[in-house]
């Protein structure tokens, strides 16, 4: 049996000369260091979607098909690491991008409908206000409704303003929300933990999972601080359902090697913003590999050579 224990902020092995796999989205670096890499057709063989062999001793296994996302907690860490990731490429906080919310009125639960309703929004909102980019993702509701939640951008608008009273009569099934981004430097990591974790109401007595809490606006604009279950919402999407899409012009991130010593010519001094590493052992303890994940923030790099005098960095 192989375990995995968490460990904040360590980046003991990582040398200059290592060489790391580095996702550049904007202002965001993203890096992942390995100890060693993993010979992975060493250990097993894919036989077909459902079974797989054990090479070692030839053993003929079933692949565990989980019933709904929330059993396949890795599958939907990696589907909101893409969503994060495909965010952060191409929304940075600009004056021609905004943060959506589309609600129903009513208990809406047909998925169909939410995606025909969502295209007949897009057809008048670049009607009236020219091409446009977006990605949306869509929550599910503890009560079995639907939220939209969209990031959008002008792409023929340095800058615009769109008003709620008109947004709303576009959408006409319920409340819409929006704001603009500006102060957010990492809009990914927002709105990705704003979609995994549910709120916990303000009557509960007992809270099950971890609890965060968290600083956020209500629809009059004004700011509350909430519990929320981490990952709790994770179960609530049914399988194969797509949780999130996007325009055609949206940018897929790319991921290069880099050594240490590049990254942090591009960064300089300054420690990630987060960092932590993944030990990997045997049932005997012997451990296995090390991963290790940092994330420099460009934007927040750059404010703190300004206020420190140091124009320096390679920002």
């Amino acid at each position: 049996m192989i375990s995995i224990r968490f460990n904040k902020d360590d980046d003991s092995f990582i040398h200059e000369s290592k060489l790391c796999k580095v996702t550049r989205m904007n202002h965001i670096l993203e890096v992942v260091s390995l100890q060693r890499i993993p010979d992975v057709s060493q250990i097993i063989t894919r036989l077909s979607k459902d079974q797989y062999m054990l090479n070692e001793t030839g053993e003929v296994l079933d692949y565990k098909h989980n019933d709904h996302r929330g059993q396949n907690v890795a599958g939907l860490k990696r589907t909101f690491k893409k969503i994060r990731r495909l965010i952060n490429t191409n929304f940075c906080g600009s004056p021609n991008e905004f943060f959506l919310t589309l609600t129903y009125a009513e208990n809406m639960t047909d998925r169909e409908r939410l995606y025909r309703d969502f295209d007949r929004f897009m057809k008048q909102l670049r009607y009236h206000y020219g091409g446009m980019g977006y990605i949306s993702v869509i929550e599910p509701q503890g009560r079995g409704a639907w939220h939209l939640h969209v990031l959008l951008r002008l792409n023929e608008k340095d800058a615009a303003f769109l008003p709620h009273k008109e947004l709303t009569a576009m959408w006409g099934h319920g409340f819409v929300w929006i704001r603009r981004l500006k102060g957010v430097d990492n809009i990914g990591a927002y709105l990705c933990a704003y979609l995994a974790d549910l709120e916990v109401p303000d009557d509960a007595l007992i809270v099950p999972g971890d609890i965060v809490t968290k600083e956020v606006v209500d629809k009059n604009g004004r700011k509350q601080t909430k519990r929320f279950i981490k990952g709790g919402r994770c179960h609530m999407y049914p399988p194969g359902m797509n949780i999130y899409r996007h325009s055609r012009d949206m940018l897929q991130p790319e991921t290069i090697e880099m050594t240490y010593a590049e990254i942090k010519e591009i960064v300089g001094d300054c420690a990630p913003d987060y960092g932590c590493s993944v030990t990997i052992s045997d049932d005997n303890g012997k451990q296995l590999n090390k991963v290790t994940y940092q994330n420099f923030n460009l934007k927040r790099i750059k404010r703190q050579g300004e206020n420190n005098g140091d124009s320096s960095t390679g920002v």
